[in-house]
């Protein structure tokens, strides 16, 4: 099993930029891909942003290309969502999520592990 613990969330204003981290731990031999998803109230969870293994291949949403950034230190087992020009629309819970598979890919199906999320609230 792999445990995901994601932090850095919280309150900013539109325009403001915030850091999530999400941390792996256990068998984390065991999985590849990783990516964030978010659920805001009342809507489904949808993609965010995925890296392979290597760091060398990302794909993001729409709605958020050029403004998120996601990243990887493999030594640290931990992968970041760097978020910038934040907008009230990106108020969410941010999901960080852990694949067995090396593909990346964009759907939850994809993903065999999930954290508890983090609260990001962006006020106008």
């Amino acid at each position: 099993q792999v445990q995901l613990i994601e932090s850095g969330g919280g309150l900013a204003q539109a325009g403001g930029s915030l850091r999530l981290s999400c941390t792996a731990s256990g068998r984390t031999f065991s999985y590849a891909t990783m990516g964030w998803f978010r659920q805001a109230p009342g809507k489904e969870r949808d993609f965010v942003a995925v890296i392979s293994l290597n760091g060398r291949l990302t794909n993001y949403a729409d709605s958020v290309k050029g403004r998120f950034t996601i990243s990887r230190d493999n030594a640290k087992n931990t992968v970041y969502l760097e978020m910038n020009s934040l907008t009230p629309e990106d108020t969410a819970a941010y999901y960080c999520a852990a694949s067995r598979n090396y593909a990346v890919r964009t759907t939850q199906g994809a993903f065999d592990y999930w954290g508890q999320g983090t609260q990001v609230s962006v006020s106008s």
